[in-house]
């Protein structure tokens, strides 16, 4: 079963990957990523929210069949 630290990381990557400056900026979107993982880790609820959303699917982790 994911961890919240599995999530927070999900999350983090995938919208650190979808941010529009990304390529312009791949220095700054590192640092989003690491930013986000560590908010979504230390507010366990706020990371949570997002799962099922447009966001992240609740079934992110589970293998592709």
């Amino acid at each position: 079963m994911p961890t919240i630290e599995d999530w927070a990381q999900a999350i983090s990557l995938r919208l650190s990957d979808e941010w529009d400056g990304k390529t312009e900026w791949p220095d700054d979107a590192e640092l989003l990523r690491k930013i986000l993982c560590r908010l979504f880790r230390n507010n366990p609820k706020e990371c949570q929210a997002l799962i099922g959303t447009g966001i992240i699917e609740e079934n992110y982790f589970e293998p592709l069949k």
